[in-house]
């Protein structure tokens, strides 16, 4: 029988089990169940905002978007959201998946630190964003009845969420502190880090190559 929470279905799919056992054997708890809060939350705002979204789509989108910060899909050269953008495209290609379908959610994840840009994207790509937001930042928690809040983290608690998702970030991150220029992740590495030295934008440009 179909998973059913706070209205939304989980889609019973083959691609969907597989998804949810791929990431299941990488994440643990917290990124776990923050990813599915992610599908879930996401779903509820795309439904409340009026758009359409393949559920299946949405459910990868969600579920990998966080694989960049495992052990067992986390790079050292290139930003967190790129490795599970890749993971999550290679997936989708390998189960039939269109180029089209496989790059929206592509975009989704690897966009899904980079505030506003998302919403002007097709749906697959804005629903990530939505989830992410919602419960990692608490944003627009006014389009969620309590009911469905309750349901939601009645499935999948999060207990010292965050705290837990801060570390998960800076573990995640720690030894690649370059790929976090100009996103926000630099504040999760100067948090943890008082002598993180964060890559300075303007300095770049007045040190380029260029001469004046």
């Amino acid at each position: 029988m179909p998973e059913t929470i706070a209205g939304i279905g989980i889609p019973d799919t083959d691609l969907v089990r597989q998804a949810t056992d791929l990431v299941r054997a990488a994440a643990d708890d917290t990124l776990f169940h923050h990813s599915r809060r992610v599908f879930l939350w996401g779903s509820l705002k795309a439904a409340a905002r009026g758009l359409e979204v393949d559920p299946q789509l949405a459910y990868v989108g969600a579920l990998f978007h966080d694989l960049g910060l495992t052990d067992t899909y986390r790079t050292r050269d290139r930003r967190f959201e790129i490795d599970g953008a890749e993971v999550a495209q290679d997936f989708l290609l390998a189960h039939g998946a269109s180029p089209a379908e496989a790059r929206a959610v592509w975009l989704g994840i690897a966009l899904h630190t980079t505030p506003e840009v998302p919403q002007y994207l097709t749906p697959e790509v804005t629903v990530v964003t939505l989830g992410v937001e919602t419960d990692v930042l608490g944003l627009d928690l006014h389009e969620i009845t309590d009911e469905q809040r309750a349901q939601v983290v009645a499935a999948h608690p999060r207990p010292d969420f965050k705290n837990r998702i801060l570390r998960a970030f800076n573990d995640g991150m720690v030894d690649r502190p370059d790929t976090t220029f100009g996103t926000m992740n630099d504040d999760v590495l100067a948090h943890f880090d008082p002598s993180f030295r964060r890559t300075d934008f303007v300095e770049i440009i007045r040190n380029s190559a260029w001469p004046e």
